[in-house]
């Protein structure tokens, strides 16, 4: 009997001391040494199907094969590329990031300020002055410089200021930018570092040399581009960017040849600096990409230039993706990227095929609601502008009036609502109280307080909307069309240990920084709104 026992003790000991042991490997398995995050702006999950045979084994398709694939990320509502950054990298909303947009609205000088700008950083390789002062939270880059001590290097690259220094967070050796005047890789002294392989490029392999013998034209044969009329592949686009035109840098950025020059410079980063190789935590390379539809097309129908776009993008992704596991191994990197929705910037021709649409002109919506005003509360400038579907009323005057903000707030939507065009318009009332309605407490979600407008305009579906009050000239307006239906924004995460599999009901993009925290087993940025997924 006693012997029976012993047997039996001794089994369980030697079960108890397996499953501590095992618990103890997993412990200590060295979590990855190198995390890259890759922000694509116009992602669309679409052209990612319809291309996917065109696709080469070691871009989107490895992404598609071996990670988890989040299908539909939900930003909520109104966010630009800056602001989704800005999601995407803290866990949190831009009602606690504080970061709205690329722009601002200044109430008190009447203008749109960029929204990173900060006086007191000077810049590198730029008159530019940035800074991450504005983001009022930390970010998945600041907590893996932290964890690492401050012996770890982050890194951003990004064509875009705004979308670098989001990308860098607060604590990071650099943030780099495209330079829109020179073609030089810039950054400010609110960080630290210069790169080396940074200065060498600006220095020997210039961008401003090297753009006069480059050129934009199709990367494959026609049939790689699936759906197009004839009379468009007929006669393929060839684009360049002459020394003669100020705007050349500008027109490189919104070209994926820019997407092939940040791949470029992380790479130059990541083997100078061996990236990936320390002892004392984890490195980090944040890039943005753009899959944007090129402004400069000539054509309505810009279908082609996008889908070579997407095919380039592909390549430079499998080299990115290869550089990095060059210093850690295949498959021993953290990689994740994100996607911003592609916006409704253009219409085709919707006119063409009887497509109910229409123009609704800002400058004449603002002329209106002023005269309205006028005649309900006196004479004055009761409007001071309208900016990013916005109208900001002049509290200075509602003030000297004596009025209450709210009460002519509710006369200014009610009388906007009855304009051609307009769908619903929100106050700012409505929304920051918006409990219990998904849709208020969505916008609320994405407003700050501070910088927020009076009134929020929503037009009809298929109706373009002419953003003409700060640019009057036809050549010069800005034009977007509105489009209900929800665009995809996938989000792919490839991480060692990490089973691929494809996530199809909705998910917060707010859970990417925690969950890359998680993999990474260091705490989540400090306004972070969800814990990670557990993949």
């Amino acid at each position: 009997m006693n012997s029976g026992r012993k047997k039996m003790s001794g089994l369980m000991l030697a079960l108890l001391t397996s499953v501590v042991s095992i618990a103890l490997g997993a412990e200590a398995q060295i979590p990855p040494r190198l995390v890259l995050g890759i922000m694509i702006d116009g992602l669309d999950q679409q052209y990612i199907d319809l291309l996917r045979s065109q696709f080469g084994d070691d871009g989107f398709n490895r992404l598609l094969r071996e990670g988890v694939v989040i299908a539909n990320a939900d930003y909520g509502t109104n966010v630009d590329a800056t602001a989704a950054t800005a999601m995407v990298m803290t866990g949190a909303s831009p009602s606690t990031t504080s970061v709205t947009g690329a722009r601002l609205y200044d109430r008190d000088g009447r203008r749109s300020v960029a929204a990173m700008t900060d006086p007191d950083a000077m810049g590198n390789f730029t008159g530019e002055t940035f800074s991450p002062r504005a983001l009022s939270v930390s970010t998945i880059a600041d907590e893996v410089r932290i964890a690492g001590g401050g012996v770890t290097r982050v890194f951003s690259i990004a064509p875009d200021p705004a979308q670098a220094v989001i990308l860098a967070g607060h604590c990071a050796n650099a943030a780099l930018w495209l330079n829109d005047k020179t073609g030089n890789w810039a950054t400010s002294t609110f960080y630290k570092d210069m790169p080396t392989a940074v200065t060498y490029r600006n220095r020997l392999k210039p961008l401003s040399a090297r753009l006069d013998s480059m050129q934009w034209t199709p990367l494959k044969g026609r049939e790689a581009y699936p759906g197009l009329p004839d009379h468009i592949t007929h006669y393929p686009f060839r684009y360049t960017f002459p020394r003669g035109n100020t705007g050349r840098y500008a027109l490189f950025a919104g070209s994926p040849k820019i997407n092939a020059e940040v791949t470029d410079l992380a790479g130059e980063l990541i083997d100078d600096l061996k990236l990936g190789t320390s002892a004392d935590g984890a490195d980090m390379v944040n890039i943005a990409f753009t899959l944007k539809p090129y402004d400069y097309t000539k054509n309505q129908d810009n279908r082609y230039e996008l889908m070579d776009s997407y095919l380039r993008l592909d390549r430079d992704i499998a080299r990115l993706i290869a550089k990095a596991e060059s210093n850690v191994g295949h498959g021993n990197a953290l990689i994740f990227v994100a996607a911003t929705p592609p916006t409704g910037r253009s219409r085709r021709d919707d006119e063409r095929w009887s497509i109910p649409y229409g123009e609704f002109s800002t400058r004449k919506a603002k002329s209106l609601l002023n005269m309205y005003l006028m005649a309900r509360f006196g004479n004055g400038d009761w409007v001071n502008s309208f900016f990013n579907d916005q109208f900001y009323l002049n509290q200075k005057l509602i003030d000297e009036k004596h009025l209450d903000a709210h009460s002519v707030r509710l006369e200014a939507a009610a009388f906007l609502e009855k304009m051609a065009g307009v769908d619903k318009v929100y106050t700012l009332d409505e929304i920051m109280g918006g409990r219990g309605d998904d849709r208020l407490e969505a916008m609320q979600r994405n407003t700050h307080a501070a910088a927020a407008g009076d009134l929020f305009i929503e037009v009809a579906p298929g109706w373009e909307t002419i953003d003409d009050i700060d640019s009057p000239a036809s050549d010069s307006r800005i034009h977007y069309v509105k489009r209900v239906a929800a665009a995809t924004a996938p989000v792919f995460i490839m991480a060692p240990d990490v089973d691929a599999r494809t996530i199809d009901t909705p998910v917060d993009i707010r859970v990417v920084a925690p969950t890359v925290a998680r993999l990474l087993r260091i705490r989540s940025p400090n306004g972070a709104a969800f814990p990670g997924l557990v993949l």
